[in-house]
């Protein structure tokens, strides 16, 4: 789960986590499920997931996909039953129960570990179901599982990944892909990009934009008051003072000191290498990468099983496990469902943030005893939040 983090700098202030354990449980989070590519690991580490029932204890999975295919994996990793059902639509959602809302009902060809254009029609059809819901308020999350971005490709789908669809899709100014671990939060400034396109992309306002949505995400939805974000030089070195590039001196930093008077606490450019082989990663909230692999390699050698990948900036949760199809592995019963479990926690931990952020940015903490008893207003708005009707 996405770690409780102490306020360093006020010490006045509660835990509103805590206030909310104190006074009131946390409601069962409807959470969608997209399929993904059902001919890679997905369906394998979400039976493993769920197989432990008590994750629905706190909240209700909603798979959007086919119960045949699951019933077919089932079978394939021999794993203890999960009790599902079949509904038909959001509305007859069941607690306490694996939900599959069937996409299809006609008998697909399954070909595990292969990449076919049937998994990649269905892939679609379930993201654009499972987001439909969710802008609907039908569910209160969403974890995606893995996709194969060359078959799913369509005149529908045009994107590079699930982060530039869902930003699309749901109308955000700006997002940030945040590859999240108990260990280490790392954006990623350019996504998908190729890297010969890097340079000619990166500009003052880019950086300063990432970084302010960054800044929020880290106060919203991960809990941390004040957070310090590392921002990684593009070239060698930071460029050596303009001998191996400029864009660090003339680009990057001048935004960094911009952001800095925003009252975002930045810093940097940091060589990349260094940054990471030092440890000094571990001083920070957040390390703003430039491009995909500047980000990716190091997050993966410290956290590759149990990272999560986070769609920053939207109005609604998205969350993914770090990896992707896997076919060199599907099927053989050896994928670890561990970040797939903790994209689950994460996202869960994200909508109960995002709750107790919203009501503490309206209604301000009156500390007034010792024991930080929380103000009575807010004591009572927390109170009054039902669990919405299915």
């Amino acid at each position: 789960m996405a770690e409780k983090t102490e306020n360093r700098n006020n010490h006045n202030h509660i835990d509103l986590h805590q206030v909310v354990k104190e006074k009131k449980e946390n409601r069962n989070i409807r959470l969608g499920i997209s399929q993904g590519d059902f001919n890679g690991i997905g369906y394998e580490v979400l039976i493993k997931c769920f197989s432990d029932t008590r994750l629905m204890e706190s909240c209700t999975p909603v798979l959007y996909g086919s119960s045949k295919i699951l019933s077919y994996y089932k079978k394939l990793t021999d794993t203890p039953n999960i009790p599902f059902v079949n509904i038909r639509s959001t509305e007859h959602i069941e607690k306490g129960k694996l939900n599959v809302l069937n996409i299809i009902q006609e008998e697909v060809k399954i070909e595990v570990g292969q990449s076919t254009p049937t998994a990649g029609v269905l892939a679609e059809k379930s993201l654009e179901e499972a987001t439909d819901d969710l802008m609907k308020g039908k569910i209160d999350a969403l974890v995606t599982l893995p996709i194969n971005k060359k078959n799913i490709q369509s005149k529908d789908f045009h994107f590079s990944g699930h982060t530039e669809y869902l930003t699309k899709k749901f109308g955000a100014k700006d997002s940030l892909m945040i590859m999240s671990s108990d260990r280490v939060k790392v954006g990623i400034m350019t996504n998908h990009l190729a890297l010969k396109d890097v340079s000619s992309t990166i500009t003052e306002d880019l950086v300063l934009n990432k970084l302010k949505v960054f800044n929020q995400s880290l106060r919203r939805d991960f809990g941390i008051s004040m957070p310090k974000i590392a921002v990684l030089a593009l070239n060698p070195h930071a460029g050596d003072h303009g001998i191996n590039g400029d864009e660090d001196e003339k680009i990057i930093l001048p935004a960094i000191k911009k952001a800095f008077d925003d009252n975002i606490l930045a810093f940097g450019p940091f060589p990349a290498d260094g940054f990471f082989g030092t440890g000094d990663f571990k001083n920070y909230d957040g390390v703003l990468a430039l491009y995909h692999d500047q980000g990716l390699i190091p997050f993966k050698l410290i956290s590759f099983e149990s990272g999560v990948n986070f769609t920053a900036g939207l109005e609604y949760v998205r969350t993914s496990p770090a990896h992707g199809t896997a076919y060199h592995i599907a099927g053989k019963n050896i994928a670890s469902c561990e970040s797939f479990r903790n994209a689950v926690f994460l996202a869960m931990d994200i909508v109960n943030n995002r709750k107790q952020y919203d009501i503490l940015t309206k209604n301000p903490l009156k500390v007034t005893r010792k024991d930080n008893l929380v103000d009575e207003d807010i004591t009572k708005e927390l109170q009054k939040e039902d669990e919405p009707t299915l």
